[in-house]
């Protein structure tokens, strides 16, 4: 090869190289072998630049000493350089240390909180104040990501939140609290978190008062003896006007505050009303195999408190595997706790389709009468077991045009009201209703946070945004650690476990590395 043709080729390597870095960032290739492609952007992300008009600004705030010692930095950046790399120039991508630039007071009124970290540099510890967070911007517009350090949502939070803004649009929740024991800071305090989190603007609604026809969805929790039929009226005419709701209620009173009394519940329209739309919340309680933990003082003989730790069948933990792998809200479902749920029976009419969302296992049974929620003494819990065993249906999905509770019926008047309730509308549009058998499923008692990501799945559902809950549903899944529900079952598991882990693979190394000194010894 001549010095000529050395040089040529040497010229034309460099030439093709920086021609690959220019185009590195409009290039874009990942592996992902993860369940769902849960680290690669949906079709939904990647064609969002059709809906852009306008250049949308994404700004990633990002401490350089927060991505020099943790990895999810980098993973949020690739992330953002994907979203660029199909967005046609439509999203722009920036990165910036607010510290280098000198914008911390700026990054903290937009609404970034500053995280403390402790580092350890020459053997020296000491706590250091970092920032990740993002700012998208549409024109006027801007949103605001306080505080990224986890895929999980993001690209939800993301492709949601531009959708929004080019749209013009805002996601409202409204919530109707229907028993008055309830306290909305401590009962519903991280479901508000959670929606507003998700892009949602919550609206606390008071039994009665007007529901508004464009507002994206309702929330009901309990309500079975408290709310009258003016404020049902207000509810059933949301839905004949296409409304979507979420009814979350018990069919059985269990005083959690107190002794664990158990009584029937004395419905005020409620149930009745929704039964009428196909979904029967049965006075009953279910219990299951698949059960939580609860934490209960007794007193001793000698008026010590003692505390007990004991598998209580009457807070039921769903299982992923008992999810309806059939419908787009549950078909990645992580699984969800129950606390003192009823059973649900669907009966829809023929204009409305039902299913189930998710079930027990089919170890659950039920308790009919003489209701016994205490843990102290077992074996009461299990009274109806082999009468009731099999599966039981705890959360339904019902869409079509729903027959109005109140048709035929004079309008509810109410004592000192002034105001006349509104007419039902000509014709029935068509709604979606969702019924969960459990008026603690968002609440205070909930320590899981598969339950309200759950209720912002359920919130995107209703809200029409079937594309977008896609995204949340690809995130990716942890599972739990108690599927196995049979104790027998789960020791032998656990015990062969400890066969293979303590015993099998140390034998098996001990064996290769006698085997490998045997081999050299005998072929010196």
């Amino acid at each position: 090869m001549t010095k000529k043709q050395v040089t040529t080729i040497t010229l034309l390597s460099i030439i093709a190289i920086v021609l690959g870095v220019l185009v590195s960032g409009r290039i874009w290739f990942r592996l992902d072998l993860s369940k769902n492609h849960a680290y690669t952007i949906s079709d939904v992300s990647k064609n969002l630049y059709k809906e852009i008009p306008d250049q949308v600004r994404v700004t990633y705030y990002l401490s350089e000493k927060l991505s020099a010692i943790h990895p999810m930095p980098g993973e949020v950046t690739d992330l953002l350089r994907e979203y660029a790399a199909y967005a046609h120039g439509k999203i722009r991508i920036t990165v910036k240390d607010p510290v280098k630039a000198q914008l911390e007071d700026t990054v903290e009124q937009l609404g970034i909180v500053p995280q403390q970290i402790q580092t350890v540099e020459k053997d020296q510890a000491s706590i250091a104040t970092v920032y990740t967070g993002i700012t998208i911007e549409y024109l006027d517009a801007v949103e605001v990501l306080p505080f990224v350090f986890s895929l999980d949502t993001l690209e939800y939070d993301l492709t949601s939140r531009i959708r929004d803004m080019v749209r013009g649009t805002v996601r409202e929740i409204g919530i109707i609290a229907g028993d008055s024991a309830k306290q909305w800071e401590q009962d519903f305090g991280t479901l508000d978190q959670f929606l507003q989190l998700a892009g949602f603007r919550v609206r606390q609604i008071s039994a009665g008062d007007e529901v508004p026809d464009d507002l994206g969805a309702l929330f009901v929790f309990g309500g079975v003896e408290e709310l009258n039929e003016w404020a049902l009226y207000r509810i059933d005419r949301y839905i004949q006007t296409g409304g979507r709701v979420l009814f979350a209620f018990d069919g059985v009173f269990v005083n959690s505050q107190g002794n664990l009394d158990a009584r029937s519940l004395v419905d005020q329209g409620l149930l009745s009303m929704v039964a009428s739309y196909g979904a029967i919340v049965k006075s009953e309680l279910v219990l299951d195999r698949s059960a939580l933990t609860i934490q209960y003082q007794t007193a001793s003989r000698s008026g010590m408190q003692q505390v007990h730790l004991a598998r209580y069948p009457l807070w039921i933990g769903i299982l992923t595997k008992n999810g309806n792998a059939k419908h787009p809200l549950t078909s990645q479902f992580s699984g969800i706790d129950l606390f003192w749920a009823s059973p649900i029976e669907l009966s829809p009419s023929g204009s409305v389709t039902a299913e189930p969302l998710f079930t027990t296992t089919d170890e659950a049974w039920l308790e009919t009468k003489d209701f016994y929620a205490s843990p102290e003494i077992p074996y009461m819990l299990e009274a109806e077991l082999a009468g009731t065993k099999g599966k039981k249906t705890m959360a339904a999905v019902l869409t079509g045009t729903f027959n109005s509770y109140f048709a035929g019926r004079a309008k509810p008047e109410r004592e000192g009201a002034t105001e006349t309730l509104p007419d039902m509308p000509a014709f029935a549009k068509e709604a979606r209703i969702i019924v969960i058998g459990d008026g603690d499923v968002a609440s205070a008692f909930v320590q899981r946070r598969e339950n309200f990501d759950f209720m912002a799945q359920t919130a995107l559902y209703l809200s029409n945004d079937d594309d977008i809950i896609t995204i949340r549903n690809r995130q990716p899944q942890a599972g739990r650690l108690d599927r196995i529900t049979d104790e027998a079952k789960r020791g032998m598991v656990m015990n062969t476990a400890r066969i293979v882990n303590l015993g099998l693979i140390p034998l098996l190394v001990v064996a290769v590395g006698l085997f490998l000194r045997w081999r050299r010894t005998k072929f010196k």
